[in-house]
């Protein structure tokens, strides 16, 4: 599981919707925005590109100080492995990094051999 995120953080969660296929992503990292709505797809000011986002139920609560939900959207940037296979994460990974597959609504997610070692390590571990 990511350090970074708790499954209370995410008890809200109704539904990951992705943006791009998750079995064509080794790793995406994940954080939690505050955002106007609890559907739809929220708004995206990194680098990088989203790739896909949390909804939430209609039980969640907005923060009562500025009024915005807190969903996760998962994201990568120009340097991670996907767009730069030869650069700093040609094995290993980001800290807010899991494999995209192991993603659910409310659940945070895992850390697995392909997330942090690549493609390549799948064959490595399963001996194929």
């Amino acid at each position: 599981m990511s350090s970074l995120l708790n499954e209370s953080d995410l008890r809200h969660e109704n539904a990951v919707v992705w943006l791009e296929n998750p079995d064509d992503l080794d790793y995406v990292r994940q954080a939690l925005d505050k955002t106007a709505r609890r559907r739809g797809k929220p708004r995206y000011e990194r680098d990088g590109r989203m790739v896909g986002y949390a909804e939430l139920g209609v039980d969640a609560e907005a923060d009562p100080d500025s009024g915005l939900q807190l969903r996760r959207v998962f994201f990568l940037l120009p340097h991670d492995r996907d767009a730069d296979p030869d650069g700093p994460y040609h094995e290993g990974a980001p800290g807010e990094a899991v494999d995209p597959r192991t993603i659910g609504p409310g659940r945070v997610g895992d850390k697995t051999p392909r997330s942090q070692r690549g493609s390549g390590a799948v064959i490595a571990v399963t001996g194929i």
